[in-house]
């Protein structure tokens, strides 16, 4: 029997062995003319096999590229689009640098002290007063979701206020959302107890 582990290395696995083993064969013709017909003839089968890359916008290059690769860019054969540079597939994207921002209050998230800032340049009136209200109830909602506990509405209005700075206040009348309407996240603990005390009962027996 033989083992996946002793066989030789799949460099692109989603075309198989057989795929493979086609390239492998391709590669070692010596008549440049049998080469191409072979390797236009694995190109067809490719196609066939992987239907997906139809979707996908030169389709035809991907799959020449993928040919060139998987020869261990051993094939010398003319191709209607340019070969791939294996300098170019070797090398490491460049570093991303990490975001620097600092979070006031991290259970609120940046998005919150984004919406805020744009608050912030809002006219005074109606719309700017609806505007804080939607953010004071946002930031009740993340709060009971990072601290799984209930918070006082106080709390809520002094950290909008701490946020803006003073500059974006709900309405005089307006009430934040009530805590029974906010739905708290179902944690792993409380999801196990429930399946292990979970029973299933059937008909009662007379």
């Amino acid at each position: 029997m033989e083992y996946n582990t002793e066989r030789e290395h799949l460099i692109i696995p989603e075309y198989g062995r057989h795929v493979q083993k086609m390239i492998a064969h391709a590669t070692n013709l010596k008549d440049k003319t049998k080469q191409q017909k072979c390797v236009n003839a694995i190109i067809a089968f490719m196609g066939q096999r992987n239907t997906h890359l139809r979707d996908i916008k030169d389709f035809t290059h991907k799959l020449w590229d993928h040919l060139f690769i998987m020869s261990d860019f051993k094939i010398d054969v003319p191709s209607p689009y340019p070969k791939p540079e294996r300098e170019k597939l070797a090398a490491r994207p460049e570093k991303m640098s990490y975001p620097k921002q600092k979070i006031r209050f991290p259970f609120y998230g940046v998005n919150i002290e984004k919406m805020v800032a744009y608050a912030m340049q809002m006219e005074d009136g109606e719309l700017k007063e609806t505007m804080a209200g939607m953010i004071a109830n946002h930031m009740k909602k993340d709060y009971i979701c990072w601290n799984k506990a209930f918070v006082d509405d106080d709390t809520i209005l002094k950290h909008l206020n701490q946020l803006s700075e003073g500059k974006v206040k709900t309405h005089t009348d307006f009430k934040l959302i009530d805590d029974k309407d906010i739905q708290k996240p179902r944690t792993y603990k409380k999801l196990k107890k429930k399946g292990k005390n979970y029973k299933h009962r059937g008909p009662k027996r007379r």
